[in-house]
């Protein structure tokens, strides 16, 4: 333990301000209060004080430093037949679905990514905030991507933050391929949890799956054309899977939506789950029996072994959608002879307003810990008055013949250079700032390379409006944000009255219903080119997104780290020196 002592002397202001600094980095210091009436006291003890006080800390910084660690991961095509047909996936270290990174919070992760596949390669890592560092966020937006036969390093952080999220590749199809998994990021061990320490925990990667090779999608898509209905449901990337426990014994399912388009519902026969934690935070802990779980989404559920002891199904199945598609894996208590057996457990049909209604029981843990040893509430939002409105309309077009999608009229299509990196070397006419409006307009539809600019510190209400018959999931690069609102129809300022400004959650990805409005609210406290777009592929592909440009004109390290001394440089930015 360090001890920071405050004087009484004429300069105690300035060494009260030193040692209030050294507390505010250490969660180990005692602060302890001497006071000297004396002058010649105060001229002897002084310098001897200064010197201990600078001791301190130049110990603290050295113990300070987060831990590193180190991947190497190769990336390779493979040959799978998780539906009964072979084909061609996407292996990570010969691994599909990927490794699981299971990190802590703040510490350095160094993770060196060789492609081998014949195209260029990104992973992009969901939820995770990189923190003043767009330049690791994994899109073509900020990277360029890693040519075949070559390498990068990526840099990153997960800094204050805690719970499950995953990664997945950002270029081209090959989302549809595999190339995904989860990230674990768990509290530092002097930060308590607000829940007792599972006996182990489960990671449940659950989305659609087609069997059609990821480059015949890649060319439905460029022909105009939208993608079939998918073949099947997938965890971990089988149709089949087993989870074993111990009778008697609590579990954490950390469950992910990593599909391209299909929301599921998830539940476990004759089992309770009590949902303890959802994209970063800690939330009130509600029993369910079943739970939604949309395109890009994460949630992390209890499941205590208290039946007897046989297998009982676990089941996934599609929401909104005419023709159901069922998984069903197995929880096998270790003490069991019984296989599972019995009608499966029934899940909501298509019913939209009790999907809209679970939503809203989502509710943050005001009163928890989270990454830091505070309150996840201490942060008033509801206090807090947005600086700007944004509405954004999603639709769907034939553009030149082909189908496209587009926010407020604007189909985006990628440069040939990174938007981030047009912006370091100022190299002009590589996006729009003046393509995307934050209103729907009654023009026209657009393509353009479309960046909304916004000023860092900004507080915005966004509404995401959708007047279509399908469910929508919208994901924000390099934040969390809280959900404040679901309706049906169209939103109005009169919506407003159904906020809930009290004890929103916060996520990274928010749903919206056929036909209906979501709306959240968020802080931009982390400058940078962040990608706001659908999380369902082939709308995102075919140009539902757009970019956020948060800035401010005066550079300092202290709002964004500089460019990376290893970053690619390619099409307008090639051959120039970083």
């Amino acid at each position: 333990m360090c001890t920071c002592i405050y004087l009484y002397t004429p300069h105690r202001d300035n060494i009260i301000h030193f040692c209030s600094y050294i507390s505010s980095i250490s969660l180990h210091l005692n602060l302890v209060w001497i006071w000297f009436d004396s002058g010649e006291m105060e001229k002897k003890i002084e310098p001897i004080l200064m010197i201990f006080i600078l001791g301190v800390l130049s110990f603290y910084v050295v113990k300070a430093e987060d831990p590193y660690k180190y991947y190497t991961w190769t990336v390779t095509y493979g040959t799978a037949s998780p539906l009964g047909v072979p084909q061609q996936v996407i292996l990570i270290n010969g691994q599909f679905p990927g490794p699981t990174l299971d990190i802590v919070t703040n510490d350095n992760i160094i993770l060196n990514l060789f492609n081998k596949l014949d195209q260029p390669f990104l992973l992009t890592w969901n939820g995770i905030k990189q923190r003043k560092n767009s330049w690791q966020d994994g899109v073509l937006g900020t990277n360029c991507p890693i040519p075949p036969n070559s390498n990068f390093t990526y840099k990153f952080q997960p800094k204050d933050q805690i719970g499950g999220y995953t990664y997945f590749p950002s270029t081209a199809m090959h989302k549809a391929a595999g190339g995904f998994g989860a990230i674990n990021v768990y509290a530092r061990p002097r930060i308590p949890v607000p829940y007792a320490i599972p006996a182990a925990d489960f990671n449940l990667l659950i989305g659609d799956w087609y069997k059609a090779n990821h480059k015949g999608l890649q060319q439905y898509l460029d022909s105009g054309r939208s993608l079939t209905f998918p073949d099947g449901i997938l965890v971990n990337g089988q149709p089949r899977t087993t989870f074993s426990g111990d009778q008697g014994k609590t579990y954490m399912f950390r469950i992910s939506n990593v599909g391209l388009s299909t929301s599921f519902n998830f539940r476990i026969q004759g089992h309770k789950m009590k949902l303890v934690e959802v994209e970063g935070s800690n939330v009130v802990q509600n029993i369910y029996d079943s739970l939604d779980v949309h395109v890009g989404q994460s949630a992390s559920v209890l499941v205590t072994l208290d039946q007897p002891a046989k297998d009982y199904y676990i089941v996934a199945s599609t929401r909104f959608t005419r023709k159901i598609l069922t998984s069903v894996s197995v929880l096998h208590y270790t003490n069991s002879h019984t296989p599972a057996s019995g009608p499966l457990p029934a899940g909501p049909t298509y019913h939209v307003h009790w999907s809209m209604q679970q939503a809203r029981t989502l509710r943050w843990n005001l009163t928890s810990n989270a990454a830091r040893p505070n309150p996840q509430g201490s942060f008033h939002y509801g206090t807090i008055n947005p600086t700007r409105t944004i509405v954004l309309t999603n639709s769907a077009y034939l553009i030149n013949g082909k189908k496209r999608y587009a926010v407020n009229g604007v189909s985006y299509i990628n440069a040939d250079t990174p938007l981030k990196l047009a912006d370091y070397f100022n190299i002009p006419g590589v996006y729009s700032t003046n393509a995307i409006q934050t209103f729907p307009t009654n023009g026209g539809p657009l393509l353009a390379t479309s960046v909304m600019p916004a000023s860092l510190h900004d507080f915005l209400e966004i509404v995401f409006q959708n007047n279509e018959n399908t469910v929508q999931s919208w994901h924000l690069d390099g934040y969390d944000f809280w959900p404040v609102g679901y309706g049906s129809g169209r939103w109005s300022e009169a919506s407003r009255k159904s906020y809930n400004l009290v004890d929103a959650l916060t996520r990274h990805t928010v749903q919206v219903y056929p036909n209906s409005w979501s709306v959240i609210y968020v802080s931009l406290d982390n400058q940078g080119m962040w990608n706001l777009r659908s999380a369902m592929w082939e709308r995102q592909y075919l140009g539902q997104q757009f970019y956020l440009r948060v800035y401010n004109p005066v550079k300092s390290l202290a709002n964004e780290y500089d460019i990376p001394s290893n970053a690619l440089l390619c099409g307008r930015a090639a051959g120039r020196h970083s």
